[in-house]
């Protein structure tokens, strides 16, 4: 039934640029990625020439200065890319957060030689890029990371591990969080470290429930020397660095929740208005409208709160604690939403010929990546009572 089918979200953008913006990435959505996700994500496929392709189209540095080869776009049209992409294929929506949140770093604390060194080619040079914070002993308290940067005249020697790296492994560049000093997040520096440093090498990619395409590894750095130009901030500086960066990467993660929670309602809604049980189309059961209804309103509420975020970052505002209820909340949405358009589906959401119970794998780790979802309670709960044993 062609008038009932799913349209594209009527998004509220604010330039005609934007809404260029947007079809663009609709059409490389449509030609590029979705016709080969199912596919390439059983195969464990990574599309590096999808990520190519976006640099080359300016897709991969869209928040950035234009000086140095990015959009200069607000993130209230960045996050509505990230959220295109995440419909059409998770990782590829998640590799462009990734790499934007690899790239914030020098972006926003390095020195105009740096910048103008490394971030053209970093921002449309056909470069990937991965973010080096967890690691196996330190997930939720990243501030007790052990892996060490000590200081050999004008370089840095790098050793430890680093857990959890999208891209780990393929990237061509890692912002690494290393401790140089005291225990505690007074001791951590960021630094910039080329994907081919020698002592640099991955494990193999972790096997995973969903996102099989998209490669996470440890990365391990066996006295990885870098120059002190690649120091990015001061010494002590990267614990903070690194926060101000995922309150921005949550931000990505929210959107591409909401992109994956938009494509299982869609194919919810086309399967619930073509399949027919006691002669007419399920979707005339009230049930399934109030499931339909449900998921619709919840996706709306989740986009309508990332961007709201989004706009405070814009404006210079303070919008840590909307950034972590965006998170919360739009990951959340995601995971029931895949979940009721498995149900919707019913038998043959089970099964890997429909991508609903592809949606639903991919969903999950949206609640654990960059910060899980019971961290992002701890934030709000500070914003709102004040630390914990005041």
């Amino acid at each position: 039934m062609p008038d009932r089918a799913p349209q594209p979200v009527d998004r509220q953008l604010p330039t005609d640029e934007a809404r260029d913006l947007i079809s663009l990435v609709r059409d490389i959505a449509q030609r590029e990625i979705a016709p080969k996700a199912a596919e390439e994500e059983d195969a464990g496929l990574f599309p590096r020439e999808v990520f190519t392709l976006l640099s080359e189209s300016g897709l991969l540095g869209l928040p950035y200065d234009v000086e140095y080869g990015g959009g200069d776009l607000p993130y209230e049209v960045y996050l509505q890319v990230l959220e295109e992409l995440a419909a059409a294929r998770l990782t590829v929506g998640l590799g462009a957060s990734v790499h934007t949140l690899a790239s914030y770093s020098l972006a926003a604390y390095g020195t105009k030689k740096q910048q103008v060194e490394h971030l053209p080619a970093m921002l449309g040079g056909g470069l990937l890029g991965a973010y080096c914070l967890s690691e196996p002993a330190s997930g939720s308290d990243a501030a007790s990371l052990r892996t060490k940067a000590v200081r050999d005249g004008d370089d840095w020697v790098i050793t430890g591990t680093k857990a959890w790296i999208t891209h780990g492994g393929i990237a061509d560049f890692y912002t690494v969080l290393a401790r140089t000093g005291e225990d505690g997040p007074r001791g951590i520096t960021a630094f910039l470290v080329p994907g081919d440093a020698q002592g640099l090498s991955a494990a193999a990619p972790e096997k995973k429930m969903g996102m099989k395409g998209s490669p996470t590894a440890q990365v391990h750095f066996d006295g990885v020397r870098v120059g002190d130009e690649r120091r990015i901030g001061d010494e002590g500086q990267g614990f903070a660095i690194a926060l101000s960066a995922l309150d921005s990467g949550r931000l990505g993660i929210a959107a591409c929740a909401i992109g994956v929670a938009q494509a299982a309602l869609d194919e919810a809604v086309t399967y619930a208005t073509e399949r027919r049980q006691f002669g007419k189309p399920i979707a005339d059961f009230q049930g399934l409208r109030f499931m339909i209804a449900d998921m619709a309103t919840q996706i709306e509420a989740g986009r309508a709160l990332y961007l709201a975020a989004a706009r405070l970052r814009d404006a210079g505002r303070p919008f840590s604690k909307l950034a972590a209820m965006a998170k919360l909340h739009c990951t959340d949405t995601a995971m029931k939403v895949t979940t009721d358009a498995v149900q919707i589906l019913g038998g043959y959401g089970y099964t890997a010929d429909f991508p609903a119970e592809r949606y639903m794998r991919e969903a999950k780790v949206l609640q654990i990546v960059e910060g899980t979802n019971q961290i992002q309670r701890m934030v709000i709960a500070r914003h709102l009572a004040g630390p914990e044993g005041r």
